[in-house]
């Protein structure tokens, strides 16, 4: 089975994360922050030196990086921790449910309200200035992906969070698809909250995440329990990452995530885009010119788009392609993406799409192989 489908999670993982796995296993099995004793210490010692590897790779702090189970529970962490109290806050049309499900959720509680700017795929200052006209005086964020994906399309980060900052409001970025693919530092761009996946572009597990705060911001908590620290108080921390890091932390995913980033940095993050966007480009130029198939992104190009791609043929449901593939031999996913709002703006809530992503991984041989699978399957559908 050749696997297009690192926009869900990165597979296969890179052999440091592998090794790093059994090693997390095997010597450092101690319950971090919950013991005095050499094991325990050990492990969080090893926790604590992937914070701070995170921090140095987003631009943070290393207190203000909490781990969490994925990219959905940071930005649940996220969006409630600063809309407890209500408020306006604005969204893009190319998102993944992980953030319009919270708001909306809000919103159906009476709590919040909300706003949809629509992303112009050719026109970044279109797409600001849509941001820029749903502001209301109770506004209190934008939230938004990063890059969307079904469409890969690269929102103008730098540009929104100068339009936050220039109004007041926090910028929340769901990064799910971008990090470790493209640069977020978010003192470099004016990021206040950052929420992603740790299993994606960062290369670790399944079951990992990061949420990481700007300096001077403090979330309201949707989740108490033991810390490791002043457990005779009965309050919640006012401290992070104690504050949002209740329970046991997955030290093995974490550790993972450590190796991930430490694999990117050996490797280069603009090499491995590079590589990625290669196998991309030259199968959007050959999709294109296929006549029954039908590009959910209208143009393609480094810089403006994550490795990602996602297409339909003819009127054919994504799914039934998706599985065409699979007995092929190619893993890629069909279907909607947990990404209403973006299937919605795209057209396709019908159809669905079928999403092709590669990894650093993929060889020419193996595109080659996708291509001539596709061409059968368009030529007969």
């Amino acid at each position: 089975m050749i696997y297009f489908d690192n926009a869900a999670t990165t597979f296969p993982k890179p052999l440091c994360v592998q090794n790093m796995v059994q090693q997390a296993v095997k010597i450092y099995g101690g319950n971090p922050g919950r013991g005095g004793h050499s094991i325990s210490i050990r492990a969080g010692e090893k926790v604590y030196a992937v914070r701070e590897a995170a921090a140095q790779f987003f631009g943070a702090q290393p207190e203000n990086v909490i781990f969490t189970l994925n990219c959905t529970m940071a930005l649940n962490l996220a969006i409630k921790g600063i809309l407890s109290r209500g408020g306006h806050v604005i969204t893009s049309s190319l998102e993944h449910n992980s953030v319009i499900r919270p708001i909306y959720a809000l919103n159906q509680a009476g709590i919040v309200r909300y706003s949809i700017a629509k992303v112009s795929e050719n026109n970044p200052y279109e797409t600001v200035e849509n941001f820029r006209k749903e502001i209301c005086t109770d506004t209190k964020a934008i939230i938004c992906t990063a890059a969307s994906n079904l469409t890969g399309t690269i929102l103008p980060l730098r540009e929104i969070a100068q339009l936050c900052h220039e109004n007041g409001l926090l910028f929340v970025v769901d990064a799910a698809q971008a990090a470790g693919v493209i640069p977020l530092r978010m003192d470099d761009i004016g990021i206040d909250i950052l929420c992603t996946a740790g299993h994606k572009g960062l290369y670790g597990t399944t079951g990992t995440g990061l949420l990481v705060i700007r300096d001077g911001i403090k979330l309201a908590t949707i989740l108490e329990g033991g810390t490791g620290s002043a457990s005779l108080e009965l309050e919640q921390p006012d401290f992070y990452p104690d504050r949002l890091e209740s329970g046991t932390v997955n030290t093995v995913g974490i550790l993972s995530v450590g190796a991930g980033l430490d694999f990117i940095r050996k490797n280069s993050m603009q090499k491995i885009y590079c590589r990625e966007m290669q196998h991309c480009m030259r199968v959007w130029q050959e999709l294109s010119h296929m006549p029954n198939i039908k590009l959910l992104s209208s143009n393609f190009h480094c810089g403006k788009n994550v490795p990602l791609i996602s297409f339909n043929v003819g009127d054919i449901p994504s799914g039934e392609i998706a599985e065409k593939l699979n007995q092929a031999g190619f893993a890629l996913r069909g279907g909607f993406h947990c990404a209403a709002l973006a299937h919605h703006a795209c057209g396709t809530e019908k159809q669905g799409a079928v999403r092709f992503s590669p990894s650093v991984f993929n060889t020419e041989g193996q595109i080659t192989m996708f291509l001539k699978e596709i061409k059968k399957i368009q030529k007969y559908s």
